[in-house]
């Protein structure tokens, strides 16, 4: 477990999970919407952000949290030698974007980057919600089933499954 991508929905815990993961296993953590936004929601430009992420792949130790773009998750997913698919139910998934939203104005939501305007990404994630869920959850679940011989896959369904994770790589490491 050196190379970890967490991926799922929008606001299924990816990035709560991947800082907790990041420091059970030592391993340095990137989470690509920091990468991708600079402060303000400011998006850096894509051959920027492929840039980084290409380098990224290129080290030997990492957790990357997120999405980041159609073109980079595939080539991050092959890459990992670990996968944690955050695969909530769909109301759970609204129900935390929801929370995010309103504690954001509070609390900078974790894995955000600085002065993250909350309103918007908040709709884009409502959004996203309903397009992840059409298109692209179909594709993960059958992605992990192919590569489940050959990788570490962790494909959590419940709150309760991510608690186990948890207790696991405690155990692993201890």
């Amino acid at each position: 477990m050196k190379k970890i991508a967490v991926f799922g929905n929008a606001g299924g815990g990816k990035s709560t999970l991947s800082k907790q993961l990041a420091i059970m296993t030592s391993l340095l953590l990137y989470v690509l919407d920091k990468i991708q936004y600079q402060a303000g929601g400011i998006k850096v430009t894509e051959a920027e952000y492929k840039l980084i992420h290409e380098n990224i792949l290129t080290t030997d130790r990492w957790v990357i949290d997120g999405f980041g773009s159609i073109e980079t998750l595939w080539i991050r997913l092959d890459k990992a030698d670990t996968l944690v698919y955050l695969d909530l139910p769909l109301p759970l998934h609204f129900w935390w974007v929801t929370k995010r939203f309103l504690t954001g104005f509070f609390v900078p939501p974790d894995g955000w980057p600085d002065g993250s305007p909350i309103l918007k990404s908040s709709i884009n994630s409502y959004r996203n919600l309903w397009l992840c869920e059409r298109y692209l959850t179909p594709k993960y679940r059958d992605y992990i089933q192919q590569v489940q011989n050959i990788k570490q896959v962790y494909h959590l369904k419940s709150i309760r499954e991510i608690a186990d994770f948890y207790q696991l790589i405690e155990t692993q490491k201890n």
